[in-house]
């Protein structure tokens, strides 16, 4: 098995407090699914609207950590999986995919020490 990162792009406004609860709900049952088969090695976090980005040898500092909304990544996870075929399969579940996000999934590098 290998480690995969799932990085979580788009953000949705919801209309309603409900219609939150319902998205957070699904999200809990997908991390549940993938819990229960042993397949999240790190849980990650949901990421913050705000933040900074350091761009350049100059260390140019400018509000906020993307261009546009669609580009916004929300948050993370780690998965092991046999492959990348596999760690994308797993990734299709995503609740994101439901309000047009996007999930990127990456392979996680190993360091030799």
């Amino acid at each position: 098995m290998s480690e995969f990162t799932f990085l979580f792009r788009g953000r949705k406004t919801f209309t309603s407090p409900e219609e939150a609860q319902q998205h957070t709900q699904q999200w809990l049952s997908w991390f549940k699914e993938l819990g229960a088969h042993g397949l999240i090695k790190d849980p990650g976090h949901p990421l913050e609207g705000t933040g900074s980005v350091v761009r350049g040898s100059q260390k140019t500092v400018t509000d906020g950590p993307y261009a546009e909304t669609k580009d916004v990544v929300g948050g993370y996870i780690i998965v092991e999986a046999r492959d990348l075929a596999h760690a994308t399969e797993l990734s299709k579940g995503c609740p994101i995919l439901e309000v047009n996000g996007c999930v990127e999934v990456r392979p996680v590098q190993k360091l030799s020490p």
